[in-house]
């Protein structure tokens, strides 16, 4: 092998067969080789490939790793305040399961990113009100109240962007691209923890079943709550600290689903017309459609998002504007079916909710689908795209507050 790697000092190809028919005797022969001619410009390369060791290895740090721990005990113990006090326990996670979630998160970049304490002031203030606010709304039933505890969420989700961002919406566009891939990712950890958290309790009940202990409602109560309330905050955690974790995972979910999502909507619509169903006067049918339409439309986002990074293909570019005009029909299907369900029935708290909503996805679209015709076209680059999606989300966040804070108050408490 010696022999036939010097004699191949300047032929990459051969030098490259070489390798690929015997690596490791190639590695061990081409060490004497090297020391014999260190000058040799294709034999440095050699060895710098040979010889590099990518680091992959997680960047534990010990008092990351306390700050973690102890955000997810309290999110834990905030879990277990129905146990603790008694509260009803799907009253409680009504109202304030996003307190569970965002707050942890969100101080564990207010911390990394050594947010000044204004800053942090501010967040904890906003985090505060908001746990007042809503526990204090009326308990009995009310279709505005319900509405506030579905859009809180938004509203601790924000302030959770505000501390990823640390420049705020004055950051750069590839930080808040970051940011919703972050979702991705973390979706992707969760579920793996999950799995992993399910196969464990599973063998855990199954050992104390076989020694006579029936501990099923117990750790149900306390182990498994705690443990969903935990599982954001860890994972969040892993992602940061091992990036290559799920890198790859997101972007591949987003290209194997966006065309077969497409395939559907297209075949769904079709046969949304053959039957004659509609959301007009079918009020499940129209909650469906809503749901429908909120799940592609992440999908397309998500789908841009994790493309952004990368370099779209030509055809890829016309899936997603295909996709986005398809769901742009179904959006204006739905928008229409609300607004004559208004009509025909008056205004109700969920009806403008809807509305609402639907009006500014519809938007939304509408933006993000102007912006991918014109990359198709090469009137525009792709980071334009990537504009379109981050800069109309803050509306969403003024929606979700008017709706959370001010809803209640005009339709009082209907």
């Amino acid at each position: 092998m010696k022999d036939l790697i010097e004699q191949n000092l300047k032929n990459p190809a051969e030098l490259e067969k070489l390798y690929r028919s015997n690596s490791s005797l190639f590695k061990k022969e081409f060490k004497h080789v090297f020391v014999e001619h260190p000058n040799e410009a294709y034999l440095r390369c050699w060895n710098e490939r040979l010889n590099y060791h990518q680091t992959t290895q997680a960047n534990w740090n010990k008092n990351e790793i306390l700050f973690v721990g102890i955000s997810a005990l309290i999110a834990a113990i905030i879990s277990q305040i129905p146990q603790i006090t008694g509260w009803e326990q799907d009253l409680f996670f009504q109202r304030n399961i996003a307190f569970v979630v965002f707050p942890g998160i969100s101080a564990y970049y207010l911390w990394k990113q050594n947010f000044p304490l204004s800053k942090i002031w501010i967040s904890a203030l906003i985090t505060l009100i908001s746990v007042i606010y809503i526990n204090f709304l009326p308990h009995f039933p009310s279709d505005s109240v319900t509405l506030a505890c579905l859009h809180l969420p938004l509203i601790l989700w924000s302030i959770m962007a505000y501390a990823y961002l640390d420049k705020g919406l004055k950051g750069a566009l590839s930080q808040k691209l970051d940011f919703l891939r972050l979702h991705g990712d973390l979706l992707v950890v969760c579920a793996i923890i999950l799995l992993s958290g399910g196969l464990f309790t599973v063998i855990s009940l199954g050992l104390f079943q076989i020694i006579g202990l029936d501990i099923k409602e117990i750790y149900g109560q306390y182990v498994i709550v705690s443990g969903l309330s935990a599982i954001p905050i860890v994972g969040n955690y892993l992602i940061q600290n091992n990036p290559a974790l799920v890198k790859n995972v997101s972007p591949t979910i987003a290209k194997i689903f966006t065309p077969i999502v497409f395939v559907f909507l297209f075949i769904y619509l079709i046969a949304m017309l053959y039957t004659g169903k509609d959301p007009y006067t079918n009020r499940e049918f129209l909650l469906i459609f809503n749901g429908l339409l909120v799940g592609v439309m992440a999908l397309i986002l998500f789908s841009m998002v994790e493309t952004e990074k990368n370099e779209l293909t030509h055809g890829r570019i016309w899936l997603l504007l295909g996709l986005s005009i398809l769901t742009i029909l179904v959006n204006g299907i739905a928008l229409s079916a609300i607004c004559f369900r208004i009509i025909e029935w008056g205004i109700t708290p969920n009806r403008m909710a809807v509305l609402g909503s639907n009006l500014l996805i519809f938007i939304h679209l509408i933006l993000v689908g102007k912006a991918l015709l014109k990359t198709s076209q090469q009137k525009s680059e792709l980071q334009d795209v990537g504009k379109s999606i981050v800069n109309f989300i803050p509306v969403y966040i003024i929606w979700a507050g008017i709706v959370c804070f001010l809803f209640p108050f005009i339709f009082q408490f209907k």
